[in-house]
């Protein structure tokens, strides 16, 4: 059982996308938590994001409306556009 992080998100923001799921490493890149794609896969295997409360080391993971992806202080809450 993964730890949660250890001090609690200073920030929340929604990102909208258009369609679901969408796999982590792409939403980390399109909500600007990330600067590259390799940068999103490299912070998801090196444990440093958080979905819905959990690590998670799977730069693959399907996303969908509702999941909380926490990165350092932020916590972006994934809805659908429309």
């Amino acid at each position: 059982m993964s730890a949660k992080p250890k001090s609690a998100p200073s920030k929340t923001r929604i990102v909208l996308i258009r369609a679901e799921p969408i796999e982590l490493s792409q939403f980390l890149k399109f909500s600007g938590a990330a600067e590259s794609g390799g940068q999103a896969k490299q912070a998801v295997v090196d444990g440093a994001v958080w979905v819905n409360g959990t690590v998670e080391t799977r730069k693959g993971k399907k996303l969908v409306r509702g999941d909380k992806v926490t990165v350092g202080d932020e916590t972006l809450v994934v809805q659908l556009e429309g």
